[in-house]
């Protein structure tokens, strides 16, 4: 069973910055992909970024310019930097990995505040 676990999570204020990262178990180079969604209470989760095993990235039109998707293979570790953070981007955010059976893996969120 794939284990994923995000953290980096936290309250910062507009304009401030956090990273967020996620391990997971067993090798980088089993997954077909790797990404970032956010969930905000009431809405749909929607994805902020995916990168995949060749680090073709991918962002979301509110997060370009702001916030960096990357990956460390040794680590077993995806980040994702966030710079300039509004209030609009306080959300539940969730790392997700999918292999090449396209089996989706979650973690279970890492809560992200921008408030003053």
């Amino acid at each position: 069973q794939v284990q994923v676990v995000e953290s980096g999570g936290g309250l910062v204020q507009p304009g401030g910055s956090l990273n967020l990262s996620c391990v997971v178990s067993g090798s980088m180079l089993n997954f077909y992909a790797m990404g970032w969604y956010r969930q905000i209470p009431g809405k749909e989760r929607e994805l902020v970024a995916k990168i995949d095993r060749s680090d073709y990235t991918y962002y979301a039109d509110f997060v370009k310019g702001r916030f960096t998707i990357s990956k460390d293979n040794r680590l077993n570790t995806m980040y994702l930097q966030m710079n300039n953070l509004k209030p609009e981007d306080t959300a539940v955010y969730y790392c997700n990995v999918i292999d090449y059976y396209l089996i989706d893996y979650w973690g279970l969120g890492s809560q992200v505040t921008v408030s003053s």
